[in-house]
């Protein structure tokens, strides 16, 4: 299945963030909780992320493509006023490559602000730290 790009942020830090929204997968990724701002691991999943084709793959024929070159890379780190800045995908690709996956949220629509507070206990946010393949 293929993810919309303008659905989809990439969130660039020291463990790099994929939101999703309407993503094909959804109710496939377990439903998220985070007890203490904890992600847990998302057993049975993994992610290849390159800079023109992010792949999300699940257990059994679950999985998802992300035409990434076309998707909003952000700077999660935010600025001093807490706004976000432009980031690059290969910076995005490294972050996940030197965290050695990347948590991926599942969303009924993307954020106005990302506030992670929000989205870890919204109790509608699904998925988790998916490691890379390899």
């Amino acid at each position: 299945m293929l993810q919309n790009p303008e659905n989809t942020l990439f969130v660039r830090g020291a463990t790099p963030v994929l939101l999703l929204a309407g993503a094909p997968v959804h109710d496939l990724l377990p439903v998220l909780t985070a007890p203490g701002g904890a992600v847990p691991r998302c057993e049975g999943w993994t992610i290849v992320p390159r800079l023109t084709l992010c792949v999300v793959d699940g257990p059994g024929e679950a999985g998802m493509m992300i035409p990434s070159l076309a998707a909003p890379v952000i700077d999660g780190t935010g600025g001093t006023d807490g706004t976000t800045v432009p980031g690059e995908m290969t910076d995005w690709c490294a972050d996940a490559e030197q965290a050695g996956g990347a948590v991926v949220l599942s969303l009924d629509q993307l954020p106005e602000v990302l506030d992670w507070a929000v989205l870890l206990g919204s109790g509608t946010a699904r998925g988790g730290f998916v490691p890379s393949l390899g």
